[in-house]
């Protein structure tokens, strides 16, 4: 398991619910990819409503037909791992948006003899 604590990167990625990689879901390709990299922890977060270069609104209130909803990848590590996966979210982001900021993790830890995959045992994503 990753130990990370002190100074830290957030990357937090901007897309659409629809967009895909291969016929499969842009955000679980990147959480896929960050976890391949090693990478601290990635999550996933359905926004219901938002705006983005297009300025076409996408909400999930009734009465409205939008689809597409914007999603949040999340991924925190060091400076240099998450520098270190740009170019691959420079592949996989064709649309959206992608930013960078520093954070301070106060604490980060996992259960003994983790490592499962995912909706393993309630095991946290980070």
């Amino acid at each position: 398991m990753t130990r990370l604590t002190g100074n830290a990167t957030r990357v937090t990625v901007f897309v659409g619910e629809n967009d895909t990689w291969h016929h499969s879901p842009l955000c679980s390709e990147i959480v896929h990819r960050a976890r391949a990299a090693g990478l601290a922890g990635a999550s996933v977060f359905k926004g219901i409503e938002g705006f983005g270069a297009s300025s076409v609104i996408h909400t999930s209130r009734l009465l409205s037909l939008s689809e597409d909803l914007p999603v949040a990848v999340v991924i925190v590590d060091t400076e240099e791992h998450v520098r270190a996966f740009l170019p691959q979210l420079d592949e996989l982001v064709t649309e959206g948006l992608v930013i960078l900021d520093d954070c301070e993790v106060i604490k980060y830890v996992g259960r003994e003899g983790g490592g499962g995959t995912s909706g393993t045992q309630g095991e946290k994503p980070w």
